[in-house]
Order: C-alpha cells, then sequence, then structure tokens
C-alpha cells in the first residue's frame, strides 16, 4: 500500500486525556523523531508507563529533527535498499512495518508540520506524530513532500491541514521548532558517556527517542531506545511514594486509546515488569473481543490497529 489509504482516520486526542495531573506528579519530556524506527518501536513500553502511572505523569513531547535533508542520510551512507530492509529487521521489535521500497527522506519538514499544528490546538501534536509515524513505516508515501504532509494531516480530525502547511512558513512556528531543537541538543552528560548521543549538525543531541523525567527539582534521563522496565525503576526511583497499577483489562485499554493500539502496545501493556511480554496471549485476547463485536481490528502493516468499536461488550 502505497498511499495514505492505508492509514485509519484517528480523533482527536488519540487516547482518553488526563484532564488534571495529580499534585506532584511526574514530567517526562519524551524526546522523539517521526521518522525514527527506534522511536516508533518505544511505543509499547510508553503506553505501558502511561497505564501504571495513569495521571500521576504528564507528558511533554520535544521533536529532535532527525535531519533537514535527504541528502544527509545519504552521505552517512544510509541508501533507499538501507531504509527499505532495515523495516523488515524492525519486524521482531513489535511495530507494524511495511515492506515495500522507500525511500530515504528528511524529518525536518514532518517535524515542523507538528510545531504548525500544535498552533492550532496543542491537542493535536500526539495524533499526527502518531499519524507521521504510521505512514512512515506502513505506507510508501514520501514523507517530506508537502503532498504526503497534507494527506496525512487530513487523517487527524478537526486538524485544517492546508492551514498547518502553511503556517510552517510562520516565524513563530520556525522559532518553535528551534526551540525543540536546541532543547535536544543539550543532553545530561550521562547520556554521553553511554553513547547515546549523536552529532548529525554539528552538535550532540539525544536520540530518539529519550525520555527525562522529573519531579521536585529531581532529573533523570532515559537515554536512547530502553525497555519498559528502564523507565519503570527511574519512576520508582524518583518518586518511592509513587502508586503504581496493576496491568490493566485488555478491553478497559483498548477503550482508553480510541484512536486504537497496535498488538504490541497491547501487549506490553499486559505484561508484569517481572514477566515477558506473551504476544501471542495478548493477540487471542483481542481477537476473541473483535469476534464479540467490542472492538474494531484494521490491517496495518504485517499487523494490525485494534480501537474500540462503540459497543458493550
Amino acid at each position: 500500500m502505497t498511499g495514505v489509504e492505508g492509514l485509519t482516520q484517528i480523533a482527536t486526542p488519540w487516547r482518553i486525556p488526563v484532564k488534571t495531573a495529580r499534585p506532584g506528579s511526574i514530567e517526562a519530556i519524551h524526546y522523539t523523531d517521526a521518522g525514527c524506527p527506534w522511536a516508533y518501536n518505544a511505543e509499547p513500553a510508553l503506553r505501558a508507563l502511561e497505564s501504571r502511572y495513569g495521571d500521576q505523569l504528564t507528558f511533554r513531547t520535544v521533536m529532535i529533527g532527525l535531519s533537514e535533508t535527504r541528502e544527509l542520510y545519504l552521505g552517512r551512507g544510509y541508501t533507499d535498499e538501507k531504509s527499505s530492509l532495515s523495516r523488515r529487521s524492525f519486524r521482531r521489535r513489535g511495530m507494524p512495518m511495511s515492506t515495500e521500497p522507500r525511500t530515504v527522506t528528511a524529518t525536518g519538514p514532518a517535524c515542523r508540520l507538528v510545531k504548525a499544528a500544535e498552533r492550532q490546538d496543542a491537542a493535536f501534536g500526539e495524533p499526527l506524530v502518531r499519524q507521521l509515524r504510521f505512514a512512515w513505516f506502513t505506507t510508501g508515501l514520501v514523507c517530506d513532500s508537502d503532498d504526503a504532509l497534507r494527506a496525512i494531516a487530513e487523517t487527524v480530525q478537526g486538524l485544517d491541514a492546508e492551514l498547518a502547511l502553511a503556517d510552517r512558513a510562520l516565524p513563530e512556528v520556525e522559532a518553535a521548532y528551534q526551540a525543540d531543537r536546541a532543547e535536544a541538543r543539550d543532553p545530561q552528560r550521562f547520556a554521553v558517556t553511554l553513547n547515546r548521543t549523536f552529532d548529525s549538525d554539528g552538535a550532540d543531541r539525544y536520540t530518539a527517542p529519550s525520555l527525562v523525567l522529573r519531579r521536585a527539582g529531581r532529573e533523570l534521563v532515559a537515554p536512547g531506545y530502553q525497555p519498559f522496565e528502564v523507565y519503570d525503576v527511574l519512576v520508582a526511583n524518583l518518586d518511592p511514594e509513587v502508586e503504581r497499577l496493576a496491568p490493566p483489562d485488555p478491553l478497559d485499554l483498548v477503550r482508553a486509546y480510541p484512536g486504537g493500539l497496535t498488538t504490541a502496545e497491547v501487549t506490553r501493556a499486559l505484561a508484569e515488569t517481572t514477566d515477558d511480554p506473551d504476544p501471542a496471549a495478548a493477540e487471542d485476547a483481542l481477537i476473541r473481543l473483535a469476534v464479540a463485536g467490542a472492538i474494531v481490528r484494521t490491517p496495518l502493516g504485517h499487523d494490525a490497529l485494534w480501537m474500540p468499536s462503540g459497543k458493550s461488550s
């Protein structure tokens, strides 16, 4: 599937929002980029983190801006062939992937589009990043072209896609994007010693994804791609009094995300920290719910997106 027809329309917000953070909640700053396969495959760990701690965490997304031109990637030897083959190799990490040939594209235009969408409403940011990820890794869209970005933006319900594309040229949108880039290029020193930063444009930056957790003047960093267990331990060390919630019921979990969850996201959220995630058991539970009419399965890449049907089970 080469076009945007592979993307399901997504509501805003794509998950049930936390209306009021608890006093003393932990701020989670997520440094990411829609075009990074590692960031895409960290989504299951983030869903598990959200399901375990709920409104005790508040998230803020910072767009790294991995590349401004396609030539930057080609200069490093990252060709169209390598990009296409990497989709197959990343399948083992769980998130839906397509293996149709793909063109290496810059990520800066998509990052600017996110900041332009947030100018309309901050609630548009996360759904758009999510749709950009799905387009990047499950379709053949060239995600730095205006036509592709317009088509992706049009799948976010309520977002004025044409206005968002036009607003990318506004000085305040460029300033917001450059502020994100600057923040991502000021990493903690131990992130460097763990070899989890990268100099792509003259300054060390966090690799995508990186998570910074802050509370009451303290800060802990999970630099680069990390398993859920790392995030879990950092939260417990930052706030020993934090309430850790039990793994959710599968139907309750899917209903909390009206915009849908992938099988990998459900699998990780259902598993306890000390248990190995069980993809077969999670998918069996989802299939049963789909047969009962409680949720809907939509094919995505080599897997699926599961959404609440609106019917009671």
